[in-house]
């Protein structure tokens, strides 16, 4: 059994802090746990039983990931089938906060981890890579031994979740906005044509605009967020939206008077005085492909070249939930990086696999 022993140092009446070696041991646990999630879901684990995976945790827990790390596998293997799936995983836990009542620990950890890809070519990135916070809590047992009794991963349900996650992506809430926009046109299609080749997209656009430093943009700041920028809950469309400012898109004057119109697009100093359409990922919608003619609607979502935008609205109600940026395109297969959750160079074919009965909306920058 993995586990650590547990004495603590004693603080206040009826709680306790942990010191750093017990803070060690409890992250130890936590990521040889997390590492047996990940490998779940790759080539080799997919073949495994559970049961080698329930070291270091309480009986309850194992009971209730059986299922779970037996849709993983299954997950693993259709994946496997769709694109060759994944290879191999690494994972780094980073603890953070920690805590300790009577027997029971709490510890505050931020996974990272890398999914690596089969058969990359030169160029192509060599795995899927994701930042995942998690609120674990241990249960001490009678030999003294702390054993894993509860994960909280921390997983925002409106955008495609890590492959290590079993969930459903739920609707956003669009905001209102000053006028009825009308229906949007068909959702692009997603069949893969047999001809591969898509128009070239130059490096800058006619308007100015700089590609690169849109994608450029993504990959440095996918985890890492801007402190020149706040982060918003569901934080996708803002997310984007920066990746767009920083490859040239300019604001548009506004105003709080002014923040409901979907023809304004700025970022203020305050939630109450940014447009919706900054964040909000149906305004973003209106005011990229009608309003200001920044995008153009694309009938085919493999067509999309670098720096290009993904929007998701999950369960076709007509409301954008989701938006996401190329970060990577090869002749075969386009790569895609998003906030809420936090992840990088994860391929579309993966996501549409993932979520069949979406409807997606994909725009050329």
């Amino acid at each position: 059994m993995v586990g650590v022993s547990a004495p603590v140092t004693q603080a206040k009446q009826g709680t306790a802090t942990l010191s750093s070696d017990e803070t060690a041991g409890l992250t130890k646990i936590t990521d040889v746990y997390l590492q047996k999630r990940a490998d779940a879901v790759t080539t080799t684990g997919t073949q495994r039983s559970f049961r080698t995976a329930v070291a270091g945790m309480t009986a309850p827990l194992a009971g209730e990931l059986e299922d779970e790390f037996s849709a993983l596998a299954e997950q693993g293997r259709i994946l496997q089938g769709v694109n060759g799936g994944y290879t191999r995983a690494e994972v780094e836990v980073t603890p953070g906060a920690s805590s300790v009542e009577g027997d029971t620990a709490t510890l505050e950890v931020i996974e990272d981890t890398r999914l690596y890809y089969p058969n990359v070519q030169e160029g192509d990135p060599e795995y899927e890579e994701y930042s995942l916070p998690h609120s674990l809590k241990f249960n001490r047992a009678p030999d003294g031994q702390w054993l894993l009794a509860e994960d909280q991963a921390q997983v925002d349900t409106s955008g495609p979740a890590p492959t290590t996650q079993i969930t459903e992506p739920l609707d956003a809430t669009a905001e209102p906005d000053s006028e009825d926009e009308g229906p949007k046109p068909p959702a692009a299609s997603t069949v893969q044509p047999l001809d591969t080749s898509v128009e070239k997209k130059d490096e800058f656009a006619a308007a100015g605009y700089n590609y690169g430093k849109m994608a450029s943009y993504a990959d440095k700041h996918w985890r890492n967020t801007n402190s020149d920028y706040r982060v918003y809950g569901n934080d996708c469309t803002n997310f984007i939206s920066q990746a767009m400012r920083a490859g040239g898109w300019r604001a548009t004057s506004g105003s709080v008077a002014s923040r409901r119109d979907n023809r304004k697009w700025f970022y203020a100093s305050h939630t109450w005085n940014t447009s919706y359409t900054w964040a909000g990922a149906e305004n973003w919608y209106w005011f990229a492909a009608k309003h200001s003619d920044r995008t153009r609607v694309l009938n085919n979502i493999w067509q999309m070249q670098r720096s290009d935008v993904l929007q998701a609205d999950w369960k076709k109600d007509g409301i954008i939930d989701h938006t996401m940026i190329v970060t990577k395109r090869s002749a075969n297969e386009i790569y895609m990086t998003y906030h809420t959750p936090s992840i990088h160079n994860k391929k579309l074919s993966t996501i549409r696999a993932q979520y069949p009965r979406a409807a997606w909306y994909a725009h050329r920058t």
